[in-house]
């Protein structure tokens, strides 16, 4: 038994007080003569023997009575050990889209906050975390009506860091207890180990779970053919359900321009095309509707008025070959020979090719690393006949680049980077079986760039990245039959495409997207970015032709949004969540050792067991009460 207030047991020593009077009461009893005295030695007697009794009654009744009253003042108790120690909760609330899935009281995170408002004690302190969101040290009714308008998040934790998150909020106590309790639907993407567990911590994993797992799904959607007049626009659609046929819905600006039926096959995929008109600035929204989760039922994207890339060739060669790769439509491609350079326009150029000079002027070198440090995109072609000491002094500032002699041997051109940023969507698939081009001489080079296309003896054909890409030989049809390879194109386009970039249809909310918007404004200016009443500024760099903005943080909500200079609308940009929280795919909570249980309730019952004391100061107070009774039944009885 163990007493909450200990140092009043010293009232126990009061307890020599009524026994001192009871065992020290000094009578002085006065002697009167009397004639018969024998019937009234006989009272006298038994008058004596009665008081004896009521006395000894009288002491023990007080001596319990006050002994009653001092334990129940100490209140004492029975409890397990743990019952002693300070207790240290900390609560993980899953609050990612997954836990949209419909149950009978609403959703799977209204459930769970319902339950956490039922099964907490309203005193006690606790720190909450979600996925965004930290409530530290508080209790019920300070979080309350935050937990109720808790809103979903696309950014759901791994189980690590929720590990590792949860145990950076308890103290460093080593005799305190602590629990952490995770709340979530566990999607088997949090990639659980069995290894999982943290040493001195409980933790407790309530799983959470949908009473219907169907849902449908816009997956992506992508530019599948673009003609003269029109573009062909095709979604992908995934079911988790036995659905057949689900309606799709296209928007342009919230006007509803076209509506068609997705038909699932056996694998439970779908596509869809819809037409839309070419050269059309589009506001796009596609939308389906499901018992599924809601946040994956919409999907939007934009087409802007496409700005043309501004490519100027420095040449001493012919340069008819890049005329055709660098067409009007996408284009505005210049052609200078060296002689007539006019430096004042390089700077607003979006990408320069330098094709087969055999000297590059000092001049044309400074002004050249001004370009390419503000942004500007090179390509640099040698000549057969290149001055390789003035080709070394410009391209050792690009990843140490350097010619180190020419070799007159012919070479086939086998190898393809598949891999490199420049080829990223170019290939359906890997080609290995076509007609080798080849050159007769090339440049042996040392460089730390990598390798774009290569020989068939592993030297570097073309190298670079980051804008700055160089070829190691002459094109020209007297050195290399390159010009008629099937390579040219998509390598020489995917260059000058890649020098302004374009938004996409759509971003995904999570990743780092970065984007070119073309410079017509002073350098100065500011671009914004909104959506109705939302505004933020993104990380901007400007060059001198144009302005690369970089978002990561913001936004955090998935439309479409406009970027703006000074109130005037550019051009916009599309952002949606991410689709993985819609993978109905779950972990078995079993393999983490007993560590998981049902439902909250649960969980509360346990902690309530290690927290549990059997309080006696009520009973001690019975105690007291029926010794004072027993007192004044003593007082009637021996009267």
């Amino acid at each position: 038994m163990l007493f909450k207030y200990p140092e009043l047991l010293w009232a126990f020593f009061l307890l020599l007080i009524p026994i001192l009077i009871h065992l020290f009461q000094l009578r002085r009893f006065k002697k009167t003569p009397f004639t018969n005295v024998k019937l009234l030695q006989k009272v006298v007697s038994q008058s004596r023997k009665s008081s004896t009794i009521k006395k000894w009654l009288l002491l023990f009744s007080r001596l319990l009575l006050l002994s009653g009253l001092i334990l129940a003042f100490s209140q004492p108790y029975f409890a397990k050990e743990s019952a002693s120690y300070a207790k240290e909760t900390v609560i993980y609330l899953d609050n990612s889209f997954s836990m949209q899935a419909k149950t009978e009281n609403g959703t799977l995170l209204q459930d769970a906050v319902q339950k956490l408002l039922q099964g907490l004690p309203k005193d006690n302190t606790f720190t909450l975390f979600t996925n965004d969101k930290v409530f530290s040290n508080i209790n019920l009714m300070d979080v309350r009506n935050e937990l109720l308008n808790l809103p979903y998040t696309y950014n759901q934790l791994g189980f690590k860091d929720i590990l590792l998150k949860g145990k950076n909020f308890f103290s460093e106590d080593e005799k305190s207890i602590k629990y952490l309790v995770l709340v979530s639907d566990f999607q088997n993407r949090t990639a659980l180990q069995e290894t999982d567990t943290l040493r001195n911590i409980q933790t407790f994993m309530v799983g959470v779970k949908a009473e219907n797992l169907d849902n449908s799904v816009l997956d992506s959607a992508y530019v599948a053919e673009v003609n003269a007049t029109t573009i062909d626009l095709s979604v992908n659609l995934t079911t988790t359900s036995a659905l057949e046929t689900i309606p799709v819905s296209l928007y342009n600006d919230d006007k509803l321009i076209a509506k068609t039926a997705a038909t699932f096959d056996k694998n439970r995929k779908s596509n869809v095309t819809f037409t839309l008109p070419a050269n059309e600035v589009i506001i796009g929204k596609i939308e389906i509707s499901d018992i599924g989760l809601p946040y994956d039922n919409q999907l939007f994207f934009n087409i802007n008025q496409k700005d043309k890339i501004k490519v100027l060739s420095v040449s001493e060669s012919d340069s008819e070959f890049l005329k055709r790769i660098f067409t009007e439509d996408e284009f505005i491609f210049a052609d200078v020979r060296m002689n007539n350079l006019n430096y004042s326009i390089l700077e607003s150029q979006n990408l320069i090719v330098l094709n087969e000079l055999k000297t590059i002027p000092v001049s044309l070198k400074n002004t050249l690393r001004d370009y390419t440090q503000k942004g500007g995109h090179l390509i640099i072609i040698p000549a057969f006949d290149s001055n390789i000491e003035s080709y070394n002094s410009f391209i050792g500032n690009y990843y140490s680049t350097s010619f180190i002699n020419r070799i007159d041997e012919e070479r086939n051109i086998t190898g393809i980077n598949f891999d490199h940023p420049l080829y990223k969507n170019v290939f359906a698939q890997r080609v290995s079986n076509f007609q080798y081009p080849r050159v007769t001489s090339y440049f042996k080079t040392r460089t730390t760039a990598p390798k774009i296309l290569s020989l068939q003896d592993k030297s570097a054909f073309i190298v670079g990245l980051d804008g700055i890409y160089l070829l190691t030989a002459a094109i020209n049809n007297t050195n290399s039959n390159f010009k008629n390879s099937p390579l040219i194109v998509p390598t020489f386009y995917s260059i000058g495409s890649n020098s302004l970039k374009s938004p996409k249809l759509y971003n995904t909310l999570g990743q780092i997207t970065t984007i070119d918007v073309k410079a017509e404004w002073a350098k100065d200016n500011i671009l914004k970015v909104t959506r109705k009443e939302y505004e933020f500024i993104p990380e901007q760099q400007s060059f001198s032709n144009k302005t690369v903005l970089t978002f990561n943080y913001n936004p955090n909500k998935d439309g479409i949004y406009t970027i703006s200079e000074d109130s005037r609308p550019i051009q916009n940009i599309s952002f949606n969540y991410p689709r993985t929280e819609s993978e109905s795919i779950y972990a078995e909570l079993d393999i983490l050792n007993n560590n998981s249980v049902n439902n909250l309730t649960e969980v509360f019952e346990t902690m309530e067991k290690d927290n549990r004391v059997t309080e006696l100061w009520k009973w001690f107070t019975i105690f007291a009460l029926l010794f004072m009774l027993a007192e004044v039944l003593i007082q009637k009885i021996f009267k």
